[in-house]
């Protein structure tokens, strides 16, 4: 039997390579989960994160560009991933993340996630 968590993974990456960051939170994000950026604060709570990231969306996002996973491993109830996204913000600027993924899964749902950036 395949891993679920992969399984669940590719799925998520598939969504983010076509912008749908609210359906993959939606599917994916357990309802207690944590989300942190390096060592800044979680965000907790799955409606919490959806707020923030349409409040990100609708206020900050001019345009999607691309985002790019790279060197997945998963083991145990743990998943490790590499990524690039590239954003064009509506103040003219581009965002350019290089980032590790670390993500701990309960019940095949994100749990704990946390976002190390280049």
């Amino acid at each position: 039997m395949a891993n679920p968590i992969k399984k669940n993974l590719k799925h998520i990456h598939e969504l983010l390579a076509e912008a749908k960051f609210i359906e993959a939170m939606e599917t994916y994000l357990h309802d207690d989960v944590e989300l942190r950026e390096a060592n800044g604060e979680a965000k907790k709570g799955k409606q919490f994160n959806l707020d923030f990231e349409n409040n990100f969306i609708n206020n900050q996002l001019a345009e999607f560009v691309r985002y790019d996973v790279y060197n997945v491993a998963v083991q145990g109830n743990t998943s490790f991933y590499t990524a690039e996204m590239e954003l064009k913000l509506k103040d003219g600027s581009t965002m350019l993340s290089e980032q590790v993924v670390a993500t701990q899964w309960k019940d095949g749902k994100i749990y704990r996630e946390r976002y190390y950036h280049a």
